[in-house]
């Protein structure tokens, strides 16, 4: 593949949504954003009680982050175990690959968030949805599974439904209760982490980062996301990550991002609200708010440990003589050079 064609940025609520029963959504994978080769991700909305229904992803992990509204989940675990969670703003789930979950919108307002896979190549035929298994089996099996007579069977879906329309399930309604049999499942957060909860590093006129990897988050062994925020003017610094790929969905604001392919290549682009970007494995990059407003990036990594090279810690951590040759500097110029990592550099 040659990178130096490829543009690493991709307009994805610009796509035409797939839409039916209270639900829209819009996916990018490696055939839609050809540069994403190691990430996919999702951006999908759902009318309070809509339904994105049990499925299960056979070749990625999936990682999400909730914009608005609130929104319920269900998975299964190979050991039996049922786990139910209700999220809102601010929040992440992570499903491991071959779960089988549900999603559901809550409350009384739209739900937003954003899916982040950790394969670039994912897409709906390595998706598997419970009503596209039971009406391609054989009827007869369906009711022996299921205890259901012949025209039982004949009254379920005849096809996958992918979303499905519901009432709004409460504490209440006898939809959102376990069965008496299974009165004693576990309710846990193992799937869920409040990120907006989570105390950010501050970087004092230039904007803050909220991180969680598999450190804060167990379960996401296999990726690791962070929200950015930058004030107008500032400037995510250059810098790489030597572990993992970068897929980005900008939240709000403006930016410019540079991807640095070595041997003199890069790439720039602009990005507004509902862009999506993306950066390789290993190369150079930074993200700079270009607007006048508080611009908010939603980061994913496929990996869940995060590790970062920002350029001002690599220098200030040689030999200044080491600088002084690297660059040619003059007399009195290594010592404008930050002396520590700068992370975020306000405008000035």
């Amino acid at each position: 593949m040659n990178t130096e064609l490829l543009s690493f940025k991709y307009e994805l609520e610009k796509k035409e949504p797939r839409t039916n029963d209270g639900g829209t959504t819009r996916g990018a994978s490696v055939k839609d954003f050809p540069a994403s080769i190691g990430i996919a991700g999702v951006s999908m909305r759902l009318q309070p009680g809509s339904m994105r229904e049990l499925h299960w992803h056979a070749n990625a992990a999936e990682w999400a982050y909730v914009i608005s509204g609130t929104v319920r989940t269900t998975i299964i675990h190979p050991d039996g175990k049922s786990y139910t969670d209700n999220f809102e703003p601010g929040d992440v789930w992570y499903f491991p690959k071959g779960y089988g979950h549900s999603i559901q919108a809550t409350g009384t307002e739209e739900c937003h968030f954003i899916l982040i896979f950790d394969n670039g190549n994912f897409s709906e035929d390595h998706t598997f949805s419970v009503t596209d298994f039971v009406s391609s089996v054989p009827p007869e099996i369906v009711a022996q599974n299921l205890g259901l007579t012949l025209e039982e069977v004949a009254a379920l879906p005849q096809k996958e439904a992918y979303f499905a329309a519901g009432i709004v399930p409460d504490e209440l309604s006898f939809n959102a209760t376990a069965r008496p049999e299974e009165s004693d499942i576990e309710l846990t957060n193992l799937h869920r982490y409040p990120l907006h909860s989570q105390q950010p590093r501050i970087i004092p006129g230039g904007g803050l980062q909220r991180l969680v990897t598999s450190k804060e988050f167990p379960i996401s062994k296999t990726m690791a996301g962070s929200v950015l925020e930058l004030q107008p003017g500032a400037l995510r610094e250059m810098h790489w990550h030597p572990n993992a790929d970068e897929w980005q969905y900008f939240i709000s604001g403006q930016a410019e991002m540079s991807v640095f392919l070595a041997e003199g290549t890069i790439v720039t682009e602009q990005f507004n609200a509902g862009d999506v970007g993306y950066v390789p494995m290993g190369a150079g990059h930074y993200i700079k708010n270009t607007g006048d407003t508080v611009c908010k990036v939603l980061i994913g990594f496929n990996s869940g440990v995060y590790e970062s090279i920002d350029l001002s810690e690599w220098l200030a951590g040689n030999p200044k003589d080491v600088v002084i040759t690297n660059f040619g500097l003059k007399e009195g110029e290594i010592e404008k050079f930050p002396a520590k990592k700068v992370f975020i550099q306000p405008e000035k």
